[in-house]
């Protein structure tokens, strides 16, 4: 389901709500309290998030391990495989498995790196290390206390930031600003700060600026398109597309992580060519769309580009012990 309006604004229902945000920090506080982190023998690194909804925490966690396997290293990817139907420690096979099996997310991943699903982050790090892995990145995961981390990094929607600033469900918050930056070792804004997320943080963690931006594809950039997106915020998908020069005849939004049958890509492959269009649709997306429509479609590839080129090296000094 999209985030509700209000999670934008302190209005009543958030107000009426925020008295069951409170029972939620509090048993996350205490499972954090009464739950001893397991020490793996390989540096741990968890890229997560403190509000629900996309936050560009995909696309960081595949730029790290790219720039980790420049330096020599053997990274694995950890996730919970939100969205598909096998359970773990299972290695992602890009080849073989699909979106509704593993999730979209590490089969995106799989194709970078090796990629591991399962709820139990300890289970799924140890089978990782096994397999060789000399250093693990965790897509998602920061609110989970099972595994200790090296480092916790947190990403920031530069056009969303805190919402209303309220905790779950009277906004968009998994637990309190102040308990989550107390344990994270780095922030990352993506995207143009416009909601003072950098004021609010307040010089309690380093803050680093990036941004994602399209890969050059000559056959997508300064076309007109048809696009559609089942992501936190289609939005920013859109803009990305005027980015790249495109005229957007159109556009809709489906519910994140949605499992597009053959109907919803026929109906916009429909409204694409009734206006003359190119049906365009995010990485993340394309790899849930059924494998015989995917041939209709045209994904747009994306990259993380940094406000310091430096900032990776960083971040990720404490993980390869040079900080």
């Amino acid at each position: 389901m999209p985030a509700p309006e209000f999670w934008r604004h302190r209005g009543a229902a958030a107000l009426a709500l925020a008295p069951f945000g409170c029972l939620v920090d509090l048993a996350g506080g205490l499972r954090r309290a009464f739950t001893s982190p397991t020490e793996l023998s390989v540096p741990v690194v968890c890229v997560g998030n403190v509000t629900i909804g996309g936050t560009g925490k995909t696309p960081l966690v595949a730029a790290f391990a790219r720039i980790l396997q420049g330096k020599g290293r053997t990274p694995h990817i950890l996730s919970r495989g939100y969205g598909g139907k096998l359970t773990g420690p299972l290695r992602v096979d890009a080849a073989r498995h699909r979106a509704f099996e593993v999730g979209d997310e590490p089969l995106l991943h799989a194709r970078i790196a090796p990629t591991w699903i399962g709820g139990d982050r300890v289970k799924s790090g140890l089978a990782a290390i096994e397999a060789g892995a000399d250093i693990l990145l965790m897509d998602d995961g920061f609110q989970n206390p099972g595994l200790a981390k090296t480092i916790s990094i947190l990403v920031i929607d530069g056009g969303y930031g805190f919402g209303n600033g309220r905790i779950l469900p009277a906004g968009p918050l998994r637990e309190s600003l102040s308990g989550a930056l107390a344990r994270a070792d780095a922030v990352v804004i993506l995207g143009e700060d416009v909601t003072g997320a950098r004021d609010a943080i307040a010089g309690r963690c380093p803050v680093f600026e990036a941004r994602i931006v399209p890969i050059a594809d000559t056959d997508i950039a300064g076309k007109r398109v048809f696009a559609f997106a089942g992501i936190g915020r289609p939005e920013k998908f859109y803009v990305t597309l005027q980015d790249m020069g495109c005229t957007l005849a159109g556009t809709r939004d489906f519910a994140d992580h949605h499992a597009f049958s053959p109907d919803d890509v026929m109906a916009v492959c429909d409204a694409a060519l009734k206006a003359d269009a190119l049906a365009v649709t995010t990485e993340k997306d394309f790899v849930r769309l059924p494998e015989e429509a995917q041939q209709m479609v045209r994904a747009v590839r994306i990259a993380i580009e940094w406000a310091d080129p430096d900032a990776p090296n960083l971040l990720l000094q404490k993980a390869l012990g040079n900080g």
